[in-house]
This record gives structure tokens, C-alpha cells and sequence, in this order.
């Protein structure tokens, strides 16, 4: 219960975060990164190598038009991630990494991201609305 009450509360800090600065790309970008850890501006690089715009439509990522999966623009609002985790940088980031050990039958497909890709990724993620 500890764990989700925290879970939340960093949920609603980042989006207070975002929509204090919602007009300044920077700062969005400045919150993300001190939420998740990771790089947002190396996040572009790293979608691009893994291929994640075969399936997914991400804002700022020119071929990112895929739709097997869901848009990933507006990621930092959703309450949850995969429909099944709480929208938390963690959780995000171990989706992005491990998708089958949430769940198994996913259509999203393991491609080997490392830790430091997934949380860049996630911090590129929650730095676009």
C-alpha cells in the first residue's frame, strides 16, 4: 500500500511539474529527467535503434507511425502503463525493458534495451504531451 501511495504521489508531482511548465520544452524535459534518471534528449536515438516506431506513433520521432501498439505521446498522463502497472518511472521503465516478465502473452516483443535505454526512453516518453 506504501509502495502504490508513493507511486501516486510521484505521479501527481510530475504532472504538477508538467503543467506548471506545460509551454516550455525545457523544463518538461528537466522534470522528466529528474523523475526517471534518465536522458530525454538520448530517448529519440534509442526509439529509433530499437525500432519502437514499427509499432508505436511517438510524438517528435518522424518514422514513429506504427499501429500494432498504442501512441505513446501523451504517456506521462495515463494512470497506467500495458494496462496493468501504475504509471510510475520504474514501472515504465521495466515495461520498456522487460514487457514478457508483466506479461507474459503481450504483443510487445522483448528486443533486448538495456536499463540506461529503457530509462532514457521513458524520460523522452514523459517529456512530450
Amino acid at each position: 500500500m506504501r509502495n502504490n501511495f508513493r507511486a501516486i504521489l510521484t505521479i501527481i508531482t510530475v504532472l504538477f511539474c508538467v503543467a506548471a511548465h506545460s509551454g516550455c520544452a525545457g523544463d518538461a524535459a528537466r522534470a522528466a529527467s529528474a523523475v526517471t534518471g534518465g536522458d530525454p534528449h538520448r530517448g529519440p536515438a534509442a526509439i529509433f535503434r530499437y525500432g519502437c516506431g514499427s509499432c508505436h506513433t511517438i510524438k517528435g520521432i518522424s518514422n514513429a507511425r506504427g499501429l500494432v501498439g498504442p501512441p505513446l505521446t501523451g504517456l506521462r498522463n495515463r494512470t497506467m502503463v500495458a494496462g496493468m502497472l501504475v504509471n510510475t518511472a520504474g514501472n515504465l521503465s521495466h515495461w520498456i525493458e522487460k514487457p514478457k516478465s508483466v506479461n507474459p502473452h503481450t504483443a510487445m516483443p522483448e528486443l533486448g534495451v538495456t536499463s540506461q535505454d529503457a530509462t532514457d526512453i521513458a524520460a523522452y516518453l514523459y517529456s512530450i504531451n
